[in-house]
């Protein structure tokens, strides 16, 4: 999505994703609808590319079910528009302006769009900004009350409607503000940078600004009694880390994100972001609600302390998923398998031998489990777009993988595939073409059996190079 360096126009990528078979909306001249992924129809919407996010927020703790919201959505037209949408869940829209004046029309429709008729006509490649005002009660599915009284919003594959109207689909990513005004005491942290504090009336507002553009599911903000520390990385990108009231502070791991950063860019290429950091919070106050860690920008967000394998999973991530980003929900691979070989990168640089210690050992372990070899690592199928099979069946594939091309074509991949689509979005076809290229081989067999197969690879491909040695 860069048009330069920095910003790839979306238009692009709907281009490109079309190329590559990605089924995209047919859309009037005078509207727009949604982008029609695959696994979520109703999300998003293809008629405009969102440049900027800036979300304002009021929210007391001692009133949980209630929240303010002030967002302004900029965007650019990439038709002719009369008409378009926002995703939102639940609360009372109380005015919806565009560029400036009352909208002619807004309503809701579904279960999350907010349909917007402007008082005119967009011109295609015209600039434009909706500003919406909300208030109500954050919806459940990415706005987590804590047993501590404070909240975060987290959640993958959806989080952000539940705090504020967006165009929620991975393919559309843009830079990102957030003022939050909380009573004196609570502390607000966000993605990217902070900016400047200031309080009154017993109310302290929180500055964050994210200054690459991100997917709207790794957009966050979470409020509590948060302890902060600050430190900063050999190049001077700030680390920011925040434990909430009721989990460990743990300077050990704490400062072990900063040599598993280090590392990871060493296989990965630099850190693609001005900030770095973790936000730790603690249990949900729903003792049904599921522990989550995720790889919230610039700064991943843990449940219940920070442990050394979920730093490496998360801080994986924000090269492969938040920086490189997926072009629709069929190619979560591109995140997970990526992540979760980064915690064998990392056992490996501890001196673990992944060809008997980690491959050889899962695979003898699951080779006669049908059920493992079952889900297909792109286009896995509605419903398990961060399925199990990602992360474990994912490592192994890579693992496979290196082997087949060796150490250099394998990580030579690796880091054009950051540099390439550094703050943009790819799709799986994509990664198997460069792989062929940089290793100058034809690896669409070794594709077929561990991407898009369903059942053990055939001997040649679980077996390849030195791993045939190592049995």
């Amino acid at each position: 999505m860069q048009p330069s360096k920095h910003r790839r126009g979306r238009a692009t990528v709907l281009a490109a994703a079309t190329a590559l078979g990605v089924v995209l909306t047919a859309v009037p001249a005078t509207g727009a609808t949604t982008v029609k992924d695959p696994y979520f129809p109703d999300d998003g919407n293809s008629g405009y590319d969102v440049t900027h996010y800036d979300v304002r927020i009021a929210y007391d703790p001692a009133r949980a079910d209630h929240l303010e919201g002030d967002t302004t959505v900029t965007a650019r037209a990439l038709r002719q528009l009369d008409r378009l949408s926002l995703d939102l869940k639940g609360f009372e829209v109380a005015s919806v302006t565009v560029n400036g004046v009352p909208a002619r029309s807004f309503s809701r429709s579904g279960a999350h769009k907010l349909l917007v008729e402007p008082a005119g006509r967009l011109a295609r490649g015209a600039a434009f900004a909706v500003r919406v005002k909300y208030a109500g009660a954050p919806d459940a599915e990415g706005w987590h009350i804590l047993a501590s009284g404070g909240a975060n919003a987290a959640g993958e594959p959806h989080s952000a409607t539940s705090w504020y109207p967006a165009n929620d689909h991975p393919s559309d990513k843009a830079t990102f503000a957030l003022t939050a005004t909380v009573p004196d005491g609570w502390t607000v942290i966000g993605n990217g940078l902070p900016g400047p504090t200031t309080a009154t009336g017993g109310r302290t507002t929180f500055r964050w600004k994210e200054d690459r553009p991100l997917a709207t599911y790794v957009s966050t903000v979470a409020i509590d009694r948060f302890t902060v520390h600050r430190s900063r990385l050999p190049d001077g990108t700030p680390v920011i880390t925040a434990y909430g009231p009721d989990v460990p502070v743990d300077t050990v791991v704490e400062d072990q994100q900063r040599d598993v950063l280090a590392f990871l860019a060493s296989k990965f290429g630099p850190y693609p972001f001005s900030s770095a950091g973790a936000v730790v919070v603690g249990w949900s106050k729903d003792p049904a609600a599921r522990a989550l860690d995720l790889e919230t920008q610039s700064r991943p967000t843990y449940t219940g302390g920070l442990f050394d394998s979920a730093v490496v999973h998360e801080s994986a991530h924000q090269w492969f998923g938040n920086s490189a980003s997926f072009t629709d929900w069929r190619d979560g691979c591109l995140a997970e398998c990526f992540a979760q070989y980064a915690n064998q990168l990392w056992e490996e640089h501890q001196g673990a031998d992944l060809d008997t210690g980690f491959y050889r050992s899962l695979v003898e372990k699951h080779k006669d489990d049908p059920s493992f070899w079952a889900t297909r690592l792109y286009d896995p199928g509605k419903g398990k777009e961060v399925d199990a099979a990602l992360y474990f069946k994912g490592s192994l594939m890579l693992h496979a993988l290196r082997r087949t091309v060796g150490d250099d074509a394998f990580f030579t991949t690796l880091g054009r595939w950051t540099g390439e689509h550094a703050y943009g979005n790819a799709s799986f076809p994509q990664f198997e073409a460069l792989a062929g290229r940089v290793s100058g081989k034809d690896l669409k067999g070794f594709f077929d059996a561990w991407v898009h197969g369903t059942t053990l690879p055939a001997q040649r491909y679980l077996y390849p190079g030195s791993l045939a040695a190592a049995r």
